[in-house]
């Protein structure tokens, strides 16, 4: 998507050649609870505890419960990235700028220091993906978790690509319209790949994804284990450490060094959830907060440009202990059945909060008071989001996932009758 007010809204960075949005947004794996695949339970195989594959006892199992907190995480993530978006970036706060036509900082400065922290909700929603993929991935084929990323991620990304191109017909004045062939691309999810720019520039952080996604079936299709996980933990980390030094495009785009580590930790987190914590996952944890605060600073310094590296760095290191305690059960009282509902509504709520959203504050912003504006536009799209979940995405997830199982079947049958 092409930048407010004529300004692009993708700067490059120099060291890997990928491409980020200026203003980035969160998430990465959210839950549907159409398939048992997507839940945040532990996986059937192994859970009632036994051994990892390689020898590694894995710790009993705490079955049919719901990780409660992570769902509250997710749900806080978003709605601090929201708020960043309509009020803490360096666009929002520059004279004349096409979204509030002032300073933000000058129209409401006390929202605007906190709001301009919401960023670290992306990192943030890495590290959940990271975590709860390899929850979900236990004890499954490579065909169940294509489906079960192709249900989860597509149906509220279908209609948050026509919604938001609708929208921004009906409200122009703030983003360039792409053109219809460009639209069409970004259906696909792989416009990225292709140098299309997205309908939306949030959406950069779904290529993220799913160069993670393309990774880790490789371990996936071979047999999650403790040593495995550990092993892939090790060989991506080094890889996106050596990536941008090596001025090989291809390694960079494979290696993903502005996101890997981030997933990395929360694989950590998992081993530790399920196996118990040892030094060797508190090593790769503590070598993931230590590259993850340097890609912060980088962020600060280079995209972002109004939040503090301390102030960064201190909310991303209260998040990971908090991970921490969520992985190893401090958490499991909390059983709020709200935070399910609240944790479906954060991947709709991501993807079309912002376009939509500074668009809206475009027209509205003289008709109300700054912060009841934003609190409204975020109250509305959370009801929208709740309204997509449950009528887009589960709808449309179930019937992919029969018309997939039904595929893979006829492809299993014409193998066997071949």
């Amino acid at each position: 998507m092409r930048g407010a007010a004529g300004g692009s809204a993708i700067p490059v960075r120099g060291t890997s050649g990928l491409k980020q949005p200026l203003p980035p947004l969160a998430e990465s794996d959210w839950r549907t609870g159409v398939a048992a695949a997507e839940r945040l339970t532990q996986p059937p195989a192994g859970a009632e505890g036994g051994r990892s594959g390689d020898g590694k006892p894995a710790r009993p199992q705490r079955a049919g419960t719901r990780l409660y907190a992570i769902d509250g995480i997710r749900i806080l993530a978003a709605l601090l990235v929201a708020l960043h978006h309509f009020a803490g970036t360096r666009r929002v706060n520059q004279p004349g700028n096409a979204i509030w036509d002032r300073p933000v900082s000058d129209i409401m400065p006390n929202v605007f220091r906190i709001a301009t922290y919401g960023w670290i909700g992306v990192e943030i929603f890495f590290v959940i993906s990271g975590f709860v993929i390899c929850m979900s991935c236990w004890g499954r084929t490579p065909r169940q978790f294509f489906v079960s990323r192709v249900i989860r991620l597509y149906p509220a990304y279908w209609f948050a690509v026509l919604f938001t191109t609708g929208m921004l017909v009906a409200v122009p004045g703030v983003w360039e319209r792409l053109r219809p062939r460009e639209i069409l691309l970004n259906l696909t999810m792989l416009q990225s790949g292709s140098g299309v720019p997205n309908v939306d520039g949030v959406y950069w952080t779904l290529w993220s994804e799913l160069r993670f996604y393309l990774l880790f079936m490789l371990v996936v299709a071979t047999g999650l284990t403790y040593r495995k996980v550990v092993v892939f933990c090790c060989v991506w980390g080094a890889a996106a450490m050596l990536a941008p030094a090596s001025d090989f495009h291809l390694l960079v785009l494979v290696a993903n060094p502005e996101g890997a580590w981030y997933f990395i930790a929360g694989l950590a987190l998992y081993l530790m959830h399920r196996f118990g914590q040892d030094l060797l996952l508190w090593g790769i944890l503590a070598m993931a907060w230590l590259m993850g605060q340097m890609e912060l600073g980088y962020r600060i310094d280079k995209v972002e440009y109004v939040s503090g590296w301390r102030g960064s760095v201190l909310i991303f290191t209260v998040f990971l202990l908090v991970m921490v305690g969520i992985a190893l059960g401090m958490t499991d009282r909390v059983q709020w059945k709200w935070l399910v509902t609240a944790g479906t509504m954060t991947y709709p709520l991501y993807l079309m909060h912002y376009a939509v959203g500074t668009a809206l504050i475009n027209r509205l912003r003289d008709t109300m008071d700054a912060r009841l504006l934003v609190v409204s536009l975020i109250v509305g799209f959370l009801v929208l989001s709740y309204l997509v979940h449950r009528f887009v995405e589960k709808p449309v997830a179930g019937l992919l996932k029969r018309g997939l199982d039904s595929s893979f079947a006829r492809l299993r049958d014409n193998r066997n009758t071949a």
